[in-house]
């Protein structure tokens, strides 16, 4: 499976021994990689959790009130989907300008 944003990175596709984690790849975009720090970044979440969550642990959440859209491996869905193991995430501020 190929990232549809990054293709230079592999997908991660890998468990925690328990099963109680899922790894994905977020890529931020604008405003957001700049307060993160970077485009790309890894992040371990415990499995089940949504991409509300993932944002909220990302310390993002205000965002979501900014009218933050999201897309999982290149498709755009709510921010409330299920996150899976070794997919990607990308946080898309909205656009601005003038």
């Amino acid at each position: 499976m190929q990232n549809c944003i990054d293709k230079c990175l592999p997908a991660q596709q890998s468990m925690d021994d328990d099963g109680g984690l899922v790894d994905v790849v977020v890529v931020a975009f604008g405003p957001l990689a700049e307060r993160m720090g970077g485009r790309t970044h890894r992040q371990r979440v415990k499995a089940g959790s949504t991409i509300r969550q993932l944002v909220t642990q990302l310390d993002l959440a205000e965002w979501i009130d900014f009218g933050l859209s999201v897309a999982v491996d290149g498709d755009r869905c709510s921010i409330d989907a299920v996150l899976e193991d070794g997919v990607e995430v990308a946080l898309l501020p909205p656009v601005s300008g003038g």
